[in-house]
């Protein structure tokens, strides 16, 4: 939320530059009065800015919450591999910590290089449908991904040494991701 708030006291303020510009502020220190027209078409143009970014501001407020003090919807993850180097399973641990139930959706799979992705959604646990997954407040939940089957599907695989998990809500609101490095590379991406 706050990101979203920055960004946009950015723009309003680069927008404000570009409209009011040095050109003006400059100019208007060299004279010995003001003139009144000059005035008043700065107010003309700050004013309506000034408007805009609130709206959009209480707008951005609006959506992220809902009633006084706000539902969060907020979730730690982690990865936790069995061997160091080339593991065979990965355990995805997510741990609701917002002061709101969650909904989780099937975790996305990424198989990452530098220049490739090879993304799999994560249905289950041995073929048993397990997702979506209601978890409560201060609930945690455990799932452990065995990579031998994705081996099995796609020999190449291996050959990928970063492995994403990201997490969504049966919304689609995207709740976090965290990544495991599945072997030594020479640069970290």
């Amino acid at each position: 939320m706050h990101r979203g708030i920055n960004k946009q006291m950015k723009g309003f303020f680069v927008v404000l530059f570009l409209f009011a510009g040095p050109g003006p502020l400059l100019s208007s220190q060299n004279e010995i009065r003001p003139e009144g027209h000059k005035l008043l078409w700065l107010l003309v143009l700050l004013v309506p800015l000034v408007l805009v970014s609130f709206v959009f501001l209480f707008k951005e407020i609006r959506k992220s919450t809902s009633g006084f003090f706000g539902k969060k919807e907020k979730i730690e993850l982690s990865l936790v591999k069995d061997r160091m180097h080339y593991p065979d399973t990965v355990i995805l641990i997510v741990r609701n910590v917002g002061n709101s139930d969650v909904d989780i959706d099937r975790p996305l799979l990424v198989f990452d290089t530098f220049w490739m992705k090879r993304k799999f959604r994560v249905k289950g646990i041995q073929n048993a449908r397990i997702y979506p997954y209601y978890l409560a407040k201060g609930e945690t939940h455990q799932l452990k991904i065995d990579l031998n089957g994705f081996y099995q599907h796609d020999h190449s695989l291996k050959k990928y040494p970063k492995t994403t998990v990201i997490v969504y809500t049966v919304q689609g609101k995207r709740l976090g991701s965290k990544s495991v490095y599945l072997r030594n590379t020479l640069f970290k991406f």
